[in-house]
């Protein structure tokens, strides 16, 4: 009963956001082509602006503060263990066999000689980290991702990741599918928290350089899910250069002169679209499982 209650909510919530969207979507002028729900879109990643600065964004910074490197490190592995379960079932859909059964011994690995997965022993052992979700497996079916969407909290998605979402959560990952909702909420904001923690740095140099978050925020989330989908080898004509070679998206240089690179700037927001929902690794090129 439980279950059926929480997956009511989960697609409720899901229903109205993208009815609500599309009506607000086109209360102001013509819409862009490659972002129909700009106008509804721009007001809700303010809004989760907002929620960040007052309440995320704080709660990081406390996070930091109190946690030792090692324990932070800890939490970060025994969630990336959990996705791993998410991980694991999409790649089977995706027939992506070596790749399943490499992060089935990822699982067996950490979760056993790992500690419950706060030791990530497997990547030690060359077991190397992958990322899909059912927004991917989507794609690869030949599902369109639909129109840019922002959703409220959750952040960057398309009309495709979030139906992906809804699946993941409902049957795949064991945060929501073996929780009640409290302790479901009560455990992604402990990820989220965790994960925002460690792009603190990287959200103060969007905040300093970038005139247009918002369009630097979209056009860095669509890079990396096609990045995602196409397991690190996108077509030649979407490249990662695209989004760095307009000159008008920063204001100066500084945004990489400060040690980061650039795929920490991509997830800083791609980090907030899915509660983290999506981890920040890729799957090295070495690794022989990964286009399998």
């Amino acid at each position: 009963m439980k279950n059926n209650i929480r997956n009511i909510l989960q697609y409720s919530f899901i229903t109205i956001t993208l009815l609500f969207s599309s009506g607000c979507a086109t209360i102001e002028g013509p819409a862009n082509p490659d972002d129909p729900f700009e106008s509804f879109n721009r007001s809700m990643f303010a809004f989760n602006e907002g929620v960040d600065k007052y309440a995320f964004k704080p709660a990081a910074k406390g996070y930091n503060f109190i946690m030792p490197d090692i324990a932070s490190k800890a939490v970060s592995n025994f969630f990336s263990n959990i996705d791993d379960i998410v991980v694991f079932f999409n790649q089977l859909l995706q027939f992506k066999i070596a790749a399943a059964a490499a992060t089935s011994a990822r699982i067996v690995f950490n979760t056993s000689f790992g500690l419950l997965g706060l030791i990530d022993v497997a990547s030690e052992m060359d077991l190397y980290k992958h990322n899909e979700d059912f927004g991917q497996t989507l794609a690869v079916w030949g599902v369109p991702s639909g129109p840019y969407l922002v959703l409220p909290v959750i952040g960057p998605m398309t009309i495709r990741d979030t139906a992906g979402l809804a699946v993941d959560w409902t049957y795949f990952d064991p945060v929501f599918n073996r929780q009640t909702l409290r302790a479901s909420l009560a455990t992604l904001t402990i990820k989220y928290i965790d994960i925002r923690a460690g792009l603190l740095k990287a959200s103060n140099i969007l905040d300093e350089t970038v005139p247009d978050k918002y369009s630097f925020v979209r056009d860095a989330y669509q890079l990396r899910r096609e990045f995602l989908i196409y397991d690190g080898q996108p077509p030649e004509e979407f490249s990662e250069d695209e989004l760095f070679d307009d000159e008008d998206l920063f204001k100066d240089e500084e945004l990489f002169d400060d040690g980061l690179t650039g795929d920490e700037l991509l997830q800083e927001e791609g980090m907030k679209s899915q509660m983290e929902i999506m981890d920040i690794e890729t799957t090295p090129a070495t690794d022989p499982a990964a286009g399998e």
